[in-house]
């Protein structure tokens, strides 16, 4: 039976207005959406959180036509197709491999977000959103009454990690919000909340005493784990709209 296909612009217009790439707000470089065109027709979709030479290596061993990211190639601006730089970009057209990142979009989404996908995972209800990016609500909030150590159970459970704790908070947990990626600047906004459990990626060292002093639980599970739910829950639900095979390209930072 013949792999079933999608055309690339179809497949990417739909990308577009699902994640409503207009409406989020991002960082200027972000660059989301398709940032480097491929063929004419999707057959092989791969997923990955980073647009690293290694996935798009990974991308070309498995004779994929798309690869579908959380971070893109651009974030430093303007940079001479040089070095590293110029590497995976020649990679990616010499092996006619398109490429799409979706950051903000993909953490916000209500459905398929990281935010959304991992605060289901871990069991939280009555959510609602929490912090702000020009306009934008960042994370999610639910209740959840659980003993802390079950929590960060939970979390190395589902995301395969083994989480930094700062328990500066309630050995019981009541309201957990939810922040992927490296969003340690965000436990004031957590707290103002009313979120006594904050979980994120990452943060600086200073972080610590925000937690201490502010008495929140912060569970940092990393920003590679918090943010590979997303795309793996992006790509399910384009196999089930388009029936579009795909692969999910585990490259773990530990960070």
């Amino acid at each position: 039976m013949p792999c079933l296909s999608v055309k690339l612009s179809e497949l990417t217009d739909y990308l577009d207005r699902y994640l409503r790439l207009a409406e989020v707000p991002d960082y200027p470089n972000a660059l989301n959406g398709l940032q480097v065109d491929g063929p004419d027709e999707v057959t092989r979709l791969v997923v990955a959180v980073d647009a690293c030479q290694a996935t798009i290596d990974a991308a070309h061993e498995r004779q994929a036509d798309l690869l579908l990211v959380h971070h893109g190639l651009f974030w430093k601006g303007l940079e001479p197709v040089t070095g590293r730089h110029g590497h995976r970009l020649r990679a990616l057209l010499r092996g006619n491999l398109a490429l799409y990142s979706a950051h903000l979009p993909l953490d916000v989404h209500p459905d398929v977000g990281n935010n959304a996908v991992l605060a289901r995972q871990l069991g939280l209800v009555n959510t609602d959103g929490f912090g702000d990016y020009e306009g934008q609500v960042l994370g999610v909030a639910g209740d959840l009454a659980l003993d802390r150590a079950e929590l960060v159970d939970r979390i190395a459970t589902t995301l395969n990690v083994d989480p930094h704790v700062i328990g500066a908070g309630p050995v019981r947990t009541a309201r957990v919000g939810i922040i992927a990626g490296g969003a340690g600047s965000m436990i004031e906004a957590a707290e103002a909340a009313g979120v006594d459990t904050f979980v994120t990626g990452e943060g600086t060292h200073h972080t610590h005493f925000d937690a201490e002093e502010l008495g929140v639980n912060v569970i940092y599970a990393g920003h590679y784990a918090t943010e590979t739910v997303g795309v793996k829950a992006l790509a399910a639900h384009l196999d089930e709209r388009f029936d579009l095979s795909w692969e999910f390209l585990d490259h773990p930072t530990g960070l």
